[in-house]
């Protein structure tokens, strides 16, 4: 067998490619550029540990870091919503089909880690399942018999209208399921390379066996965040690797595609650690922006005369950065009206900006703070 596979024709008349199994053979040698990749690869996430350390509320940061993850992997996957229609999404209305399936994400993402945290669950085929199974729920105008939960039974293809015009077709179903008894194996192996270029080939392994009908790109993703959490290199889920991939798409897609062609794990692994480099010096970057933000803003509403009530409310947006003002008088603990005159004085400031029309059920924005974490969200024209 080839280092990554092997092409085969079925007997229905189309081609599949069977993945072999992991780790490489021959190995990954991890040497020279990769070597000196990995270990700033290994750095940088250390750093990322470092700042949930010294964080007054890391959790209201990696909440926002998680939500902009399950935006951007959605996007990848043609998902058209902003971070704005997702933090204002309405508890009193059903969400849109795309605002839903990322809010479905986010589900997904906090079901694995209670899973791997509170219930101390390994990395598992089942802890995919159930993921999918979170990540598929249905939504309004979205897509049905999704079959959340569950392998698929049939054969299913990337591009094309049929396995026999596709750009890739994964392993056929009984394929599929030894291709993925293998990749569980390895989940759990130690071998000689370090847990994050295991990362990067199981998060290749995955794409290539493609075992669910739909969600395969998402639940690869979540895969990464959630091994690397597993495997104790990421304390808290600040990475949004989705970043990465979204703005280098078309590579992320060529360097799976080589090693599926040619056996080039080395070629995707080196794009793997650069991406975990380069979001992580954007995520310490995002980070310290928000720091001083904070900082300013907290300076300007003392002065503005609103004291404890006002940091209340600041503490509040950085978790909640699209509110009514019914928000807003629970966050900062004050009547309806005391909550209107703060907004009034918000929006003076520059702090607040009302982004619905009329006078209604006004919604507002911590626009600023929005400014600076949906960097990299923007919908962009293209391939999808």
């Amino acid at each position: 067998m080839a280092r990554s596979g092997v092409f085969k024709k079925t007997l229905a008349g189309y081609t599949s490619f069977f993945p072999a199994p992991l780790p490489p053979e021959p190995p990954i040698r991890l040497e020279g550029e990769l070597q000196l990749l990995h270990s700033a690869a290994d750095r940088a996430l250390g750093a990322l540990n470092v700042v949930v350390t010294v964080l007054p509320n890391p959790d209201l940061l990696v909440g926002m870091f998680i939500q902009k993850e399950a935006l951007l992997s959605s996007q990848i996957e043609g998902t058209q919503s902003s971070l704005v229609d997702v933090l204002g999404a309405d508890e009193d209305h059903e969400p849109t089909a795309d605002v839903g399936e990322v809010i479905n994400y986010v589900k997904a993402m906090r079901h694995g880690l209670k899973r791997l945290r509170a219930d101390d669950f390994p990395m598992s085929l089942r802890l995919l399942r159930e993921i999918h199974e979170v990540l598929m729920q249905q939504v309004r105008g979205g897509a049905v018999n999704l079959t959340p939960g569950e392998f698929r039974t049939m054969q299913n293809w990337i591009g094309g209208t049929s396995p026999a015009n596709a750009r890739f077709v994964p392993p056929p179903p009984e394929a599929m399921l030894e291709a993925l008894n293998l990749f569980e194996l390895y989940l759990h192996e130690e071998d000689s390379l370090p847990p994050l270029v295991r990362c990067g080939l199981l998060h290749y392994q995955f794409e290539t066996i493609h075992p669910f009908n739909d969600g395969n790109g998402r639940v690869g993703r979540l895969l990464v965040t959630l091994y690397l959490v597993w495997k104790g290199l990421l304390d808290e889920p600040m990475l949004y690797l989705s970043a990465y991939l979204k703005a280098h798409q078309q590579e992320y897609y060529d360097r799976l595609t080589q090693v599926r062609m040619d056996g080039n794990f080395e070629a995707w692994t080196r794009f793997f650690l650069e991406g975990i480099i380069e979001v992580s010096k954007m995520v310490l970057e995002t980070t310290k922006r928000i720091q001083a933000l904070e900082r300013d803003d907290v300076d300007r509403l003392v002065e503005a005369g609103e004291g404890a009530h006002g940091l209340k409310l600041l503490r509040g947006l950085m978790k909640q950065p699209v509110v009514m003002a019914n928000d807003v008088a629970k966050i900062a603990g004050v009547s309806y009206t005391k909550a209107n005159e703060m907004i009034a004085t918000c929006e003076r400031m520059g702090l607040l900006l009302q982004i619905s029309k009329g006078r209604r059920n006004r919604k507002f924005m911590y626009q600023e703070y929005v400014k600076i974490v949906s960097e990299g969200t923007e919908l962009q024209k293209g391939e999808l």
